[in-house]
């Protein structure tokens, strides 16, 4: 049957996806992470990831509905084998997340670059690096310096803050909407350079708004 005349008129826009992967060793807090932002609360109990899950957002970004999917991976090896490749494909950007209370999962970050490199994610994929539970302070093993110093040199962006506690829940957001915001400008530029200059990659930066504003939350 024909639609009536109140029938919408409108264009159907498809809402892009980016993919989103967390990575880092067992008990970190990746699962905890995704939970805060997608759900907006902290687990009242969580069990180890086994293979792969994963959990899905849609923001508004500048007009634009996004749906971010984020995904979460076990940090053991014997959970991953199987479905690491999966994990890794079409990967839009990486979080890598250490716990500042134990310097072993930040140590091991190296292995977690490497690992992510010998999948070849292009060098263009946005990565930030991640500090969780800095709530606990009197256990804190990582201090910022060594993790700035460690951001740095991997051209990442450094968050620190706490899955667990309510009042850094905007962090936590922060997190994602950063990433969320340079895909769609790095995405709108993109189109734009092909049509111009096919084939010339340029380094992208956060968009800003008619008032100046950095509309990235980073």
């Amino acid at each position: 049957r024909p639609p009536g005349p109140d029938a919408s008129l409108e264009p159907y826009v498809q809402t892009r996806i980016f993919k989103i992967i967390v990575i880092g060793d067992s008990n970190v807090g990746k699962t905890c992470l995704t939970f805060r932002f997608c759900g907006g609360t902290f687990p009242d109990k969580t069990e180890a990831t086994i293979g792969v899950d994963f959990r899905e957002k849609t923001v508004e970004i500048e007009g634009e509905r996004i749906k971010v999917q984020v995904w979460d991976t076990a940090g053991q090896e014997r959970f991953r084998k199987s479905m690491v490749e999966h994990y890794y494909r079409n990967v839009h950007a990486v979080v890598f997340v250490y716990d500042v209370t134990k310097m072993t999962s930040f140590t091991n970050l190296k292995m977690w670059i490497e690992e992510c490199n010998g999948h070849a994610v292009p060098p263009l994929v946005p990565r930030v690096l991640v500090g969780n539970k800095c709530d606990l302070k009197d256990l804190i093993q990582v201090p910022s310096s060594m993790a700035l110093k460690f951001a740095d040199a991997h051209n990442m962006l450094l968050f620190e803050t706490s899955a667990k506690d309510p009042k850094e829940s905007q962090n936590v957001d922060a997190i994602f909407m950063c990433l969320a915001c340079r895909l769609k400008a790095q995405r709108s530029l993109l189109c734009r350079d092909l049509e111009g200059r096919p084939g010339q990659a340029r380094r992208l930066d956060p968009t800003h708004d008619a008032t100046g504003k950095n509309s990235c939350p980073c």
